[in-house]
């Protein structure tokens, strides 16, 4: 699947783990992109921060906002969403896509910076 130890396989996505997605994209250097693929309804009120959110059910006709020249860190919220779709952009040539397993419930439990709307 990779040289990289940090990699391992779920459901035939390349993923890594929460903790793992914070520090790539807290490295500078690395400019990884942290993809929110849920619905609007379930990003609004909770986020990592940082993440970009185009949702699944508008990714097809929006792929082309997602960067190929760049990791691209897929999140859902606890990990299925995301796996299809790490494989689906990889299908369409973004091949530094990674699935973050877990989703945001666990990046949340692991206390990794989120953010909240205010009400």
């Amino acid at each position: 699947m990779s040289d990289d130890p940090t990699v391992f396989e779920v459901r035939g996505a390349p993923s890594i783990t929460v903790r793992e997605a914070n520090a790539r994209m807290e490295n500078e250097e690395n400019n990884a992109l942290l993809l929110d693929v849920r619905e609007v309804y379930e990003y609004v009120p909770r986020h990592p921060t940082g993440a970009v959110n185009i949702p699944m059910s508008q990714l097809q006709r929006r792929v082309g906002e997602v960067p190929k020249d760049r990791e691209v860190l897929v999140i859902c919220e606890h990990g299925n969403r995301s796996v299809n779709v790490t494989r689906f952009l990889r299908a369409q040539g973004v091949a530094r896509a990674l699935n973050v397993d877990g989703g945001t419930e666990e990046w949340e439990q692991a206390n990794l910076p989120m953010e909240y709307a205010q009400s």
